[in-house]
């Protein structure tokens, strides 16, 4: 994002205030960036521009699968683009995106939506056109040619861009639907990737999955409740349970886990998406047990925080993405 907004005149320094960054880091492939930082970038990127409206095409467009490392290379090295959204689907918390994406498999065709509702209102409409189309153009480096879209749909109301629209995707979008969605052919699906290599992809699959135990990783206080959280009978541990276990008052916890960006919700969410994906992997248990040993009342509820996490249903992911 740097770089585009030097390309069009303005410097790193006007594009990283307020971050806390250097244009050193961010040009540190191994660099980490959180949330609150990317947010601001983009926050920057539109007051700089007039012509925020297709801003987030232009970004989208620049990206490709090199520029999300590792997590890329596993992609490219899929056998099939089956295999690659499974598995980006599966490490989405290693992707740049802030929408979040589920999919869903039809007879003739796949429909991927992009939820985003937690996206914040200034940024939403920048945000969600530089993931579709940093994701649409990704998928065609996947296969080595451009991806032909069915459909696409666009919450927006933003009629008067639809020729932009379409020279990025391919078709004109229906503006104004209920979901931000874009529809391919399945037959694509199934199709041997290019680069396939099985080697390579379980080296960069492995360093993945070191990459997102790191990132789960947590300290201080919220290790503290993620610790109890995790043990056996855990996940049926109120905040206020805890709070007493760590010799603190609810209020005093929930603002040491403020201060450390997260909360209870969010630490409990953690813990049972990391159950979830061990208990689902060995095949021995059904959905509905899964869901009764993570504490939920319904499987219906689990399948929707499932699906929230994963972008897939628990079934689909059991079967290995609907194959």
């Amino acid at each position: 994002m740097t770089r585009y907004a030097e390309e069009r005149g303005v410097d790193a320094a006007t594009v990283l205030r307020g971050t806390g960054l250097s244009a050193r880091r961010v040009a540190d492939p191994g660099a980490q960036l959180e949330a609150r930082q990317e947010l601001a970038v983009i926050r920057n990127l539109v007051a700089s521009f007039e012509d925020r409206h297709v801003l987030g095409l232009e970004i989208g467009r620049r990206y490709r699968a090199s520029t999300f490392g590792v997590f890329g290379f596993a992609c490219v090295s899929s056998p099939t683009l089956r295999d690659a959204i499974a598995f980006a689907l599966r490490y989405f918390d290693l992707s740049f995106a802030f929408c979040i994406p589920t999919v869903e498999v039809a007879d003739e065709e796949l429909v991927l939506s992009l939820h985003d509702e937690r996206v914040p209102p200034d940024v939403r409409e920048v945000l969600v056109d530089r993931d579709l189309a940093a994701i649409h153009t990704v998928i065609g480096d996947l296969l080595g040619t451009a991806l032909p879209l069915r459909a696409l749909a666009l919450r927006t109301e933003a009629p008067g861009r639809a020729a932009r629209y379409r020279e990025v995707f391919g078709v004109t979008p229906g503006f104004g639907a209920p979901a931000n969605t874009a529809t391919f052919d399945r037959v694509y699906l199934d199709r041997p990737l290019p680069q396939a290599n099985e080697h390579t992809m379980a080296i960069c699959q492995a360093q993945c999955r070191e990459l997102v135990t790191r990132k789960r990783a947590r300290s201080g206080t919220a290790q503290e409740v993620r610790s109890r959280l995790a043990r056996p009978g855990g996940l049926g541990m109120g905040i206020d349970e805890i709070a007493r276990e760590l010799g603190m008052s609810q209020r005093t916890l929930r603002r040491r886990l403020d201060e450390e960006g997260t909360g209870y919700r969010a630490l409990l969410d953690e813990v049972r998406e990391a159950l979830a994906e061990e208990m689902l992997g060995t095949g021995a248990l059904s959905v509905s047990d899964v869901a009764i040993r993570l504490g939920y009342a319904e499987s219906t509820s689990f399948v929707y925080a499932f699906k929230r996490w994963k972008g897939v249903t628990p079934a689909a992911y059991q079967r290995g993405f609907g194959r």
